[in-house]
């Protein structure tokens, strides 16, 4: 089995493994909540924003695409 191969000694459930694909996976490579939600085939972003957290790395790398915009323009 996977999770063997891979050192984890942990049972993973559907969930766990949903909620590291969207926020590992997707969301910590800059992918969209909005094409996050479609991959997981959501209706509404609201399903999915359930999954997702936001990793402080994320937020860290968007503060700095943003002040390199705002020095830029300056």
């Amino acid at each position: 089995m996977i999770v063997e191969n891979c050192g984890i000694n942990k049972k993973l459930t559907f969930l766990t493994i949903r909620h590291t694909f969207v926020t590992t996976v997707t969301l910590g490579n800059s992918v969209s909540m909005e094409s996050v939600s479609k991959m997981l085939g959501h209706k509404s972003i609201k399903t999915t924003q359930q999954y997702a957290k936001i990793l402080e790395k994320k937020v860290a790398e968007d503060m700095g695409t943003l002040k390199s915009l705002l020095t830029a323009n300056n």
